[in-house]
Parts: C-alpha cells; sequence; structure tokens
C-alpha cells in the first residue's frame, strides 16, 4: 500500500502520514493539493512531500479523501524554500504554507460557504452538489461543518470544491475572495452548418429577418470562417452584439433557430494578447557607469549593493537589467516594500515590457491571485513579476535576476503571524537557489547591507550624481523649542513652512507634510485630573480619530466612542496631546482653504484602488499638499514637489530600540528625496526640538558614511548586528503570574545551553496585547557561532515549556533577525 506525507495548514511540528486509496495511487505525486481529514471532524487541504511505502509505527493512518490537482502546485525549489524558511526563521511549515498560498488554494472546515444567487447551472448537477445548493437555499451562509451536518453529507470539500469552480458558491472571507474561474459566453455556428451552400441557405431563410441576418453577417467576418468548422477566431457574444448593433434577443432568436451555438469558457481575469510597448531610454553616462560596474559585480558576487542617491535613476538601471535577463530567457523578481510604490512602478515597467509583467500583492482579490499562482506553473509565466513580500512564495522555474528595491525598509520584515521572514534575505536565498542573482538598490542602506558591502561579502555599486544633475534638496532646519516658547508656532507649522507652502501654492507647485503618526493626536488627556484612556486588551493609550469621533487602539483594533467627560473626576475638560496626520490635515485645510488636500496613512488606503487614487491624483496636479506617515517616504516620483515639511524629526527618535538612530537617518533622507525633480532644486524644512544633534546634521549634509561609522562602532560595542544575530523569544499568557514563572524558568534553560548570550527576561513596551502578557528573552548569537546548533537548543527548550503541565496554554515563538 502507498502512503503520503503531507504539509496542514496549521502551526503544528512535522508532517503527517496518510494511506493513499487505490482508486487514487495514480493520482498522487510531491506538489498537488489533497483533502484530507484531520483530527475529529475537521477536514483541510493540505499539500503532498513524499509518496513512500512506509506505514508510520506510530499509529493508525487515516486515507487521502480526495486529489484537487492534475499536476503539482508546489514545485521542488518551492518547497525547499519553504524548509529553509522553517528552519531558519524557527516556525513550522503549516505556517510557512499558510502564509505562501492564496486563500482560495486552501479550503477548510471552518471555511464559511456563500450561495450565489445569481448562478444559473449549465449542466446537470450531481445529487450531492443540488443538495449543498438546496441547503444554501435555506441558510445562505453556513461554515463547511455544519453543512456537512445539515447535508448528511461525509467528505463534503471536493463537492464545495467542484461547486466553487462552477462559481455556484462563494468563500466568505471576503465575499469575493473565493476562487472561481471566471467564464465568458462564447458563439459559433451550429453544426447542422456543414457547407457553403448551407450557409447562403441560411441567408436566404434569414432575408425577412434583417437584423439576426445582419448578426450573421458580422459572426462571419469576426469569426475569420473558411469552411465549415474552420475558424480563426473565437467569438465573444458581447463583442457580436457591439460590433453588429443587436440586442441580445437578436442573438438569442438564432440560438433558437438551432442556427448559433452558445458555449461558455474560462477567460481569467489576468492581462491577455500583447500590450503595445516602448523601446528602452537610454541610459545616461552615470547610470551606464553603474550598469556595467553591476554586471562586472556579477561575474564573481551573487549579490551586489547599488547605493545610488534619491533620484539617480536607478529604476532605470533595473529595466535595462530586466530587459537583459528575458533575452537571457530568465525570470526576474522585482520587490518593493509597499504597496503604494507597485501603482507608479507598474506604469513604467508596462510600457516596456507589457504583458510580460505580473504584479502581486495583497490588496488583489484572492481570485486574482491563484490565477497568477497558476499562470507561472502555466508554460506561459510572466517574466517579470512586481509585487511585496509575499511575491517571494510564487512558483517560479527559471528565475535568474532578484531586485530588491528601497532594501532597507522594514516593511520588508513579516510581523503577525508566523512565518516572520524577512523578504530581503528570504529572496537572496530563493536567488541562490536558482543559481540567479540578487540586486540591492536604496539611498539609505541598512547598517548590516552596507557593512557586507564594504566588507566585500557583496558587489558595491554607488551612483553620487541626480539624473540630469538636478541638485540635492537645501534642508532648512527650524528649532521648534524656540519658537514654542515665543508663541510663534501656528498649529504644527514653524513661519518659515508656513510662508513656503504658500509660495509654492502661489507658483502651482506641490508639497508634501510628513509626520509619522496617524490619527488626530496620540492622545487625549483630562485637564483637571490627567486621566488618559487606556485600551481595554492592550498596555497602550488610545488613539483619537476626529473623523469618526472614536478612539482606537492601533495594537488590537479595539475602538470606543470619546467620552463627553472625564470618567474618574467628571470634569468635562478633555484636551487632545500630541499630532496625528489627521489633525495635520485639519490644520492646514483651516490655514488654506483654497488648497487640494489629501492625506495618505493606514486609514485612508484599506483598498487597493484607494492607494491608485491619491498617488494619481497627486501625479495629475490634482492634489496640492499630500499629508503623509511613511508611505509617503518610499520612492514615490513626483514632478512638481517643490516642498518638503517634516513636522516633528524628534518622534522618531524616541523609540527604545537600537535601529532608531539608523531609521531615523533614513526616514528623513528618504522624505527629503522627494523634494526637487526635473527643473530646480527643492527645499525641505526640517522641524525639531534639538537642532545641535549629529543625526540633524548627517541629514542636511546626507553623511551616510559618518552616520554609517558612529553607529557600527556602537554596534560592535554592545553587540549588535552585523557582529551578533539577533534572536527575541516572546512568551504570552492571560495570567501575569504565570508568565512570569514561565519566563523565568525559560531563561535560566536557555542560559543552561547559551551562557551569557542570554539577556533578560523584560517587560517589552508593550507589555499586554489583546488580553495577553508579554515577556521578551534576547538571545545575541556571535557571526562565528553554528547558528543551526542554537536553532536546535531552540527548538528544544520551546517544546519542553509547552510541554509542561504548568504552562498550558503558553504560548512561546521567536523572531529571528528582529527589525
Amino acid at each position: 500500500m502507498k502512503f503520503a506525507d503531507v504539509i496542514v495548514p496549521l502551526p503544528i511540528v512535522g508532517q503527517y502520514t496518510y494511506a493513499v486509496p487505490e482508486e487514487l495511487e495514480g493520482k498522487v505525486c510531491p506538489g498537488i493539493r489533497a483533502i484530507v481529514p484531520f483530527g475529529k471532524k475537521k477536514y483541510y487541504t493540505a499539500i503532498v512531500t513524499r509518496v513512500h511505502e512506509d506505514a508510520p509505527a506510530e499509529y493508525e493512518t487515516k486515507e487521502l479523501v480526495e486529489i484537487l490537482d492534475g499536476k503539482p502546485v508546489l514545485l521542488k525549489r518551492q518547497y525547499d524554500f519553504w524548509q529553509w524558511i522553517a528552519d531558519y526563521y524557527l516556525c513550522t511549515l503549516g505556517d510557512v504554507y499558510k502564509a505562501a498560498l492564496p486563500s482560495g488554494m486552501k479550503l477548510e472546515s471552518e471555511t464559511l460557504v456563500v450561495s450565489n444567487p445569481d448562478y444559473e447551472a449549465e449542466a446537470p448537477l450531481t445529487e450531492k452538489e443540488q443538495l449543498v445548493l438546496d441547503t444554501l437555499g435555506r441558510d445562505t451562509e453556513l461554515c463547511i461543518t455544519q453543512l456537512e451536518k445539515a447535508t448528511g453529507i461525509r467528505n463534503l470539500l471536493p463537492v464545495i470544491n467542484r461547486l466553487l469552480e462552477r462559481g455556484a458558491l462563494s468563500i466568505k472571507e471576503e465575499l469575493k475572495r473565493s476562487y472561481k474561474p471566471r467564464t465568458e459566453a462564447f458563439i459559433r455556428l451550429a453544426e447542422t452548418v456543414k457547407s457553403e451552400d448551407d450557409l447562403h441557405r441560411l441567408f436566404d431563410a434569414l432575408s425577412r429577418a434583417p437584423k439576426q441576418l445582419a448578426a450573421l453577417m458580422k459572426y462571419i467576418e469576426l469569426s475569420g470562417w473558411v469552411r465549415p468548422g474552420c475558424f480563426l477566431k473565437e467569438v465573444p457574444r458581447k463583442t457580436l452584439l457591439q460590433e453588429a448593433n443587436v440586442a441580445s434577443t437578436i442573438v438569442s432568436g438564432l440560438v433558437e433557430k438551432h442556427i448559433f451555438e452558445l458555449y461558455h469558457q474560462e477567460v481569467g481575469r489576468l492581462a491577455r494578447g500583447t500590450a503595445d510597448t516602448v523601446p528602452l531610454n537610454p541610459l545616461s553616462e552615470a547610470q551606464q557607469k553603474a550598469y556595467d560596474a553591476i554586471m562586472q559585480a556579477f561575474a564573481s558576487k551573487q549579490t551586489c549593493l547599488l547605493h545610488g542617491v534619491t533620484s539617480s535613476g536607478k529604476t532605470e538601471i533595473y529595466i535595462h537589467l530586466i530587459e537583459q535577463a528575458i533575452r537571457a530567457g530568465k525570470q526576474v523578481l522585482y520587490l518593493l516594500p509597499e504597496i503604494a510604490l507597485t501603482t507608479q512602478i507598474t506604469e513604467r515597467l508596462r510600457r516596456v515590457f507589457g504583458n510580460r509583467l505580473g504584479i502581486y500583492h495583497s490588496k488583489f482579490p484572492d481570485a486574482e491571485r491563484v490565477e497568477i499562482w497558476q499562470k507561472q506553473l502555466s508554460e506561459h509565466d510572466y517574466d517579470v513579476i512586481l509585487g511585496v513580500r509575499s511575491s517571494v512564495f510564487l512558483p517560479f522555474r527559471r528565475l535568474g535576476l532578484v531586485i530588491v528595491d528601497e532594501e532597507h525598509e522594514n516593511t520588508y520584515k513579516q510581523q503577525e503571524p508566523a512565518p516572520r521572514y524577512h523578504a530581503r534575505n528570504a529572496a537572496m536565498v530563493l536567488a541562490s537557489m536558482f543559481g540567479a542573482k540578487t540586486l540591492l538598490g536604496t539611498a539609505t542602506p541598512s547598517i548590516e547591507t552596507y557593512y557586507n558591502a564594504v566588507q566585500g561579502k557583496y558587489g558595491f555599486v554607488q551612483l553620487t550624481e541626480r539624473h540630469r544633475r538636478i541638485q540635492l534638496p537645501e534642508i532648512e532646519v527650524v528649532d521648534i523649542k524656540e519658537l514654542t516658547r515665543k508663541k510663534r508656532m501656528t498649529a504644527q507649522f514653524s513661519p518659515l513652512l508656513l510662508q513656503k507652502i504658500r509660495e509654492a501654492l502661489e507658483q502651482k507647485e506641490q508639497v508634501i507634510l510628513f509626520q509619522n503618526r496617524r490619527g488626530f493626536a496620540p492622545m487625549i488627556e483630562c485637564r483637571t485630573c490627567g486621566w488618559v484612556p487606556k485600551c481595554r486588551n492592550c498596555d497602550v493609550s488610545l488613539t483619537y480619530h476626529k473623523g469618526l469621533n472614536q478612539l482606537a487602539c492601533h495594537y488590537c483594533g479595539y475602538t470606543e466612542q470619546v467620552p463627553k467627560s472625564c470618567p474618574a473626576c467628571g470634569g468635562t475638560e478633555l484636551m487632545s496631546r500630541g499630532f496625528g496626520t489627521e489633525k495635520v490635515e485639519d490644520s492646514i485645510k483651516e490655514l488654506f482653504p483654497e488648497a487640494r488636500i489629501a492625506r495618505m496613512d493606514l486609514d485612508t488606503t484599506r483598498t487597493r484602488t484607494a492607494y491608485e487614487k491619491i498617488i494619481s491624483d497627486f501625479e495629475e496636479g490634482k492634489t496640492d499638499i499630500l499629508i503623509g506617515t511613511q508611505m509617503v517616504s518610499k520612492g514615490l516620483d513626483f514632478d512638481r514637489v517643490s516642498v518638503v515639511g517634516i513636522l516633528n524629526a524628534d518622534s522618531m527618535l524616541n523609540y527604545p530600540d537600537f535601529r532608531s538612530y539608523e531609521r531615523a537617518f533614513q526616514l528623513m533622507a528618504q522624505v527629503a528625496g522627494r523634494a526637487g525633480r526635473k527643473s530646480k532644486r527643492g527645499l525641505v524644512v526640517l522641524q525639531t526640538k534639538q537642532p545641535d544633534l549629529p543625526l540633524i546634521h548627517e541629514v542636511v549634509t546626507n553623511d551616510y558614511q559618518r552616520m554609517f561609522g558612529e553607529q557600527i562602532e556602537e554596534r560592535n560595542m554592545f553587540r549588535y548586528p552585523p557582529f551578533f544575530r539577533l534572536i527575541y523569544v516572546y512568551l504570552k499568557h492571560r495570567k501575569q503570574e504565570v508568565l512570569d514563572q514561565a519566563a523565568d524558568r525559560m531563561a535560566s534553560v536557555l542560559r543552561q545551553g547559551l551562557g551569557e548570550r542570554v539577556l533578560g527576561p523584560d517587560l517589552p513596551p508593550v507589555s499586554r496585547i489583546q488580553t495577553l502578557f508579554i515577556k521578551k528573552i534576547i538571545v545575541k548569537v556571535e557571526q562565528q557561532a553554528s547558528l543551526s546548533k542554537v536553532r536546535t537548543y531552540l527548538r528544544q527548550v520551546q517544546r519542553m515549556m509547552i510541554e509542561d503541565e504548568r504552562f498550558r496554554s503558553l504560548l512561546v515563538y521567536y523572531d529571528v533577525d528582529p527589525m
């Protein structure tokens, strides 16, 4: 008998073995999806990793229920990559599977199923399919377990899968977000039309029905009819109606007369055909020099850093490298840190590469992501994939180049849930599995990357001048502490910033204002007693959102209405403290009522189209002032921006984190880089309460080397990356005392094996989230130590803690290379 090892989409260590029923033996192979029973009553979509004949000795095997694929959806190299991620980032293969595959490809018994009221069956349904639809007709949405109970059908997942494919059902993750192929109605001549004589007889018969005759003639023209059964093109019903300019009843009449036949075909949601493309722009002298240096570096190194100042034309170099890789028959993965960036760069790449370009990110409906996955497995896969961090999981077969743009961005790091991978580092490993090259591009490299480049581990290319020799912006520092003392500030703006905004608006130029905090105010406070509203689930104050008149927790999503009076003392004077992007927007509207203003933060960009609209409006000059959080700092390219205001530089430095200095430099330098394009030098007004800080001077002079030198010295002294690797250990529990006991126990066991490398346990800055108390232990491992031995020991300790009866329901997880 045959057995199959499978991965289930659950955070469970190891794989499970199932028996393969005789009727499925010919269909089972590694990489395909199978429905498996799990536990007493649950079913999951698992992925087969190995087929063998070794029956497990420890337990009796259950049988695979159904095979969902004719060929693998997980390729061998992808599976190796999944294993590397699970191993390196100390998570399970189930975690990786759950993150990697689009939702429509992994049904489970808790999935909510919804009937499609518009569905009309085109072929007879089976008894089981009809029963499911009848049951959902009475109760329009049920989870699969409830449906099994109501219909009495065991093993319902394959039936649901077939109905999903036909479009009779959808999945309630978001109503649109379940995969069903998109189909379209097509027209063809009935089989009774066997010769040209038959066709002429039809023309005569329809002489008294001119509209039907016109539709038939138009069909002959559109299909390129040569002889019976031979057509040059398929004709969609919709196209025929438009081109013949007739009503749908005319075509229906021809179907009833058995002259036309109607059939449906899967068409997919992705762009088809060949889009018009334009030739590549020639590179400038400086760009060509950088391109040649990169190609030279790739001759001896797997990875190369391109350190180019903002607006130096790095994207143009990327386009030439992509073209070169495609000519060599290779695929390219182009990673970006933000969905907002994909909207701008998509246009540039599509002009050159047309429909050879695929876009992949989480704001796309699940159905589209499933189709991109399937297209990547087909013979007509994309040459270039442009996407955010999840794109590293797509199936590639001939990857030749990976470009990681803005490689320093911390959004490349997945925070919650597992796998907590860093897309830049994961992409470099993926590239090495294919023997492909990786290019890291940025104006402000991460300290680890820059260190590897200057040490010779990576190739290193610098691009020091802006494209078309545009000057770097002038940066003016304003001491807002002094201005506040003299009462010369207007809301959050210094007189200089207001004057420069006014001048820019008069000259029909644009302004970007940067404040790295969303909401109206970080908190509200009672003026009488100092009471501050706190989240009931987390150890943080609630942020005030004026537009919704709501207090919201940015950690767990809890919201409540703003109280009319203080619940502690009854006072009615509740004042807001600090300011977020919403308050900046309010103040700017009062000060410049004639200006057209937009805000770009997490609250205004919940959907894919919201990003696109905000960016395209600003690009087309429909917006004068764009206010945003760090989203506006990431490589966006606008021609008319002459003034950039950084409203509170100090807020970026006040994080209890060894990277806060580096991050503040990167953010300020990147935001400043948005100013001054094409025709004139831009201006950045940098407002700070500490103008004498060395960091402020380094931003003003764009002195990355000096900042790097200071930081690298400090990190070496205090044992931080790039000299040591960091692993954070998080423990969470509902009871504080149980957590304290568990954290002390785990720290002492870790010290037994790792000695002084272990620090803590300590409280993190936010020590309670979603009703769970949190403790953190830090493990610092020197670069020379064997990381695989450390990982093995960490896994053993984690298992020991979870299996301890005293710590039931304790959550323990690791964050490797935290950001």
